[in-house]
């Protein structure tokens, strides 16, 4: 049995989201519980040369929309980096969630092959093609986990009660 792009895509992605909205409302019900303001967790940052909380979630969201875009052939959407607080995160996440949903497998599979072109960093400078293959399994994703990955840890060094389950969340 084969899987395919969209298996391969689109699911992950709807899932970390979930995950990645469920931690935050556990730094939600932290800050609630303790009476102070969440959007102190905003700024946090494991190292003073590291992107900030509010900006890793703002990637991973755009890594998932990107990918499936890109994969589809098809305009990304773009979203302004305004978010400062846990609600408009979590209703960012919402919202490429939402368009991660709107794919059909059949926009999506049978891209294998389609080329894709990223542009990266301030000048925009242009990453070599790749194919949609490599760039779901070499960028992609590895992306998209880095983000996730890092707002996860972020919020836990900030001692919000979590553990891997949290990151990996329910089968």
């Amino acid at each position: 049995m084969s899987i395919s792009m969209y298996q391969s895509s689109a699911p992950v992605f709807i899932r970390m989201l979930g995950n990645l909205s469920a931690v935050l409302d556990k730094a939600q019900a932290l800050a609630d519980a303790k009476k102070f303001d969440s959007a102190n967790y905003l700024a946090a940052r494991l190292a003073p040369d590291m992107l900030s909380l509010t900006k890793q979630v703002q990637i991973a969201c755009d890594a998932a929309k990107g990918c499936m875009a890109r994969l589809a052939g098809v305009e990304i959407p773009k979203h302004p980096d305004t978010e400062a607080s846990i609600t408009e995160l979590k209703a960012r996440i919402a919202t490429v969630t939402d368009y991660v949903k709107s794919f059909k497998p059949e926009q999506i599979d049978g891209s294998e092959n389609r080329e894709v072109v990223i542009k990266l960093g301030p000048k925009q400078d242009r990453i070599p093609n790749f194919t949609g293959i490599t760039f779901l399994q070499a960028f992609a994703m590895g992306n998209f986990y880095f983000h996730v990955t890092t707002a996860y840890a972020l919020l836990r060094h900030q001692s919000v009660d979590l553990g891997k389950q949290d990151f990996l969340g329910k089968p």
